[in-house]
């Protein structure tokens, strides 16, 4: 009997540990704490190598917040951003491997989420279901499907406040500028662009080798379907491989493809047709990059606007003079703005009428945390939204609703084709290999649920 008892207790164990689908199903919805409007908000922080220690160690420095704990699976992110949180409070939060455990902690009230892009709505799903405010960085999901997931999770647990990290909607230049498009002070705007660029070099060829002892890669995989570990894969170069990433459209284009929408008046509908070219072009032969290097994604709303983004990883010429940027071309002038917090104004002849600048500090080169002063604009919104009920700047429907344009996108790439789309839902019409990448396949055991 002892060890029929053992067997059942080691199953269970390893059910618990093999899916989301297990901690899933284990309860009813947790309802989050009521807090004040000058509680303490407590707070776990997961994927934490890069982009993740930067939303740590920024949003540690907000007044009554408390970064309790941060996530890795990788011991040597997760002992880096202890230690740079410690710096900054005087205090070492706890640290967790698994965020599926982080969440179902008491003690956290939000959870900030930087994992690799196939983990974003997975871990989004999972904090909503224990209770926990969310801030998701962009993009939010990996593919259209699980944006529709989380719309209907956030509609499921209504009093959670889910923010996504657009946080150039916050930025207060920014939000100027886009205000002056929207009331018309450069006209009638139909037609808008935005451009990213970089000087990538090529990520060599990826060897099959034993897993680093600091890395759990059954974790750091979690819903993708298994492969070997490669050397040439973490922390970044997963960006550029289908399996796990979504390449330079949605790493650096979701951004400012979203600032466009959002000057456009056009955040709660779909395009009606969108089309991409492009390709790897550049270390050809080189390196096992999968993704698009250069890449133009245009998006039609009927006879209502259109716009575009360039992207360019490997080849910085300027465009307009920026290297990054975006453009609202009205029947008055063109309002520009290079991705900082600032903006000009030019007539309908290129003389610039007004250049409005900041002193807050956008540093294009560094990719960790190019924005740290700008970051507490975005932070103390979705704080005061989780105390006070102010509106987001950036809610979910925006930021997912951007996503899935840019992923669409990709979906055209890769098929070579335009695809036509329903306005409303932003489904894909009449195209039924087209509809297949709507969604992906899961690990078994690892589909996420709402």
């Amino acid at each position: 009997m002892s060890s029929r008892r053992d067997f059942i207790k080691q199953a269970a164990a390893a059910t618990a540990a093999f899916g989301l689908s297990s901690i899933a199903a284990e309860a009813e919805p947790k309802k989050p704490r009521v807090i004040g409007e000058n509680g303490i908000i407590r707070i776990g922080v997961v994927g934490v190598n890069s982009r993740g220690r930067a939303l740590a160690t920024n949003i540690c420095r907000m007044p009554n917040v408390e970064v309790v704990c941060i996530c890795d699976c990788d011991s040597k992110a997760l002992e880096n951003c202890r230690s740079a949180v410690q710096k900054v409070t005087g205090k070492l939060p706890d640290g967790e491997k698994d965020v599926r455990k982080m969440v179902k902690r008491k003690d956290i009230d939000a959870v900030m989420i930087a994992t690799p892009d196939h983990w974003h709505a997975s871990a989004a799903l999972l904090a909503m279901r224990a209770g926990k405010h969310v801030y998701l960085e962009k993009p939010t999901s990996y593919c259209p499907a699980e944006n529709e997931m989380l719309l209907k999770s956030e509609k499921k647990y209504k009093d959670l406040v889910i923010t996504v990290g657009t946080q150039r909607r916050s930025w207060p230049k920014i939000v100027e500028g886009i205000e002056r498009v929207r009331r018309g002070d450069i006209g009638e705007v139909h037609y808008a662009k935005c451009w990213y660029t970089a000087n990538r070099g090529p990520i060599g060829f990826g060897k099959e080798v034993p897993v680093p002892a600091n890395l759990d890669w059954e974790l750091w995989q979690g819903p993708a379907p298994r492969r070997p570990y490669k050397d040439n894969l973490v922390h970044y170069n997963w960006h550029w491989h289908w399996h796990w990433g979504t390449g330079e459209a949605l790493n650096n284009g979701t951004h400012f493809v979203d600032m466009l929408r959002w000057g456009l008046k056009l955040d709660d509908e779909f395009p009606t047709k969108i089309s991409s070219i492009g390709g790897r072009y550049h270390y050809i032969g080189q390196d096992d990059w999968e993704t698009p290097d250069t890449q133009l994604v245009t998006f039609q709303h009927g006879d209502k606007a259109s716009y575009s983004w360039e992207g360019r990883s490997c080849l910085t010429t300027p465009v307009d003079g920026m290297r990054n940027g975006i453009a609202f071309y009205g029947t008055k002038g063109t309002l520009y703005c290079d991705g900082s917090n600032s903006y000009k104004i030019t007539d309908l002849k290129g003389k610039v009428i007004e250049d409005v600048k900041s002193d807050l500090v956008f540093e294009s080169d560094n990719f960790r945390n190019p924005s740290a002063q700008l970051d507490s604009f975005h932070f103390q919104n979705w704080l005061d939204a989780i105390r006070k009920g102010t509106a987001l700047n950036a809610p979910l429907k925006y930021g997912c609703n951007s996503t899935t344009c840019m992923q669409v996108g990709n979906i055209s790439q890769r098929l070579g084709r335009s695809m036509t789309l329903d306005p409303e839902t932003g489904h894909i019409i009449g195209d039924s290999e087209a509809q297949k990448m709507w969604s992906r396949e899961y690990e078994k055991g690892w589909k996420p649920k709402v």
